[in-house]
């Protein structure tokens, strides 16, 4: 094992409470190994887009995100910004959602407020970030409605780095909550 932490457990470095770059990138290798990972890229595949372990980077944010998909470049993971392999794992597949997305839907404009509301709804549900315990963990313990609230506030969050107009962004996401909360493809259910 010669002193390095297995794959998985790279050390916190205190990084804005996060990892480096090179940590980053073997806890992608780790969360590539994840079924739903896995999942997502036969999916894509299957539609006809190729996602190679390229697809994925490790880099440096300057902003407090946890990661983000890039259309022409494939899923930026922001190690500085996280701290545990969970953590990780759960941007590889909610940016998963986002490409397969955009896989799937040939005309999604990115600059458009409902097609963004749609894509981050879908990746919000299905993806299982705002399942019970991670709403826990991060001290919201309501019950009663919780996913479908949590959904709402993540994209509302998610949409206000891209776009400022919040009365905007409230009338997208209620435009196409419906039709994007009931739309599961590629999973049976959600998460």
């Amino acid at each position: 094992m010669g002193g390095k932490p297995p794959a998985g457990t790279a050390t916190w470095t205190g990084v804005k409470g996060g990892h480096t770059v090179a940590e980053g990138i073997v806890m992608i290798q780790t969360g590539l190994e994840d079924p739903k990972v896995k999942y997502m890229r036969e999916q894509m595949e299957k539609l006809g887009c190729r996602v190679t372990d390229n697809f994925f980077q490790a880099i440096r944010c300057n902003k407090p995100a946890s990661g983000f998909f890039d259309p022409r470049g494939g899923i930026k993971v922001c190690a500085n910004n996280l701290r545990f392999q969970d953590e990780v794992t759960q941007v590889l597949i909610h940016e998963l959602i986002h490409a397969y997305d955009q896989c799937r839907v040939k005309n999604l404009d990115w600059k458009s407020d409902e097609h963004t509301a749609c894509a981050e709804i879908r990746a919000n549900h299905l993806s299982g970030d705002c399942h019970i315990v991670r709403e826990w963990l991060r001290g919201r313990f309501k019950i009663r409605g919780h996913e479908q609230k949590c959904i709402k506030r993540r994209v509302m969050t998610s949409m206000g780095i891209i776009s400022p107009n919040q009365h905007g962004r409230l009338a997208a996401i209620e435009k196409v909550w419906d039709t994007c909360y009931n739309d599961t493809d590629p999973f049976d259910k959600s998460s």
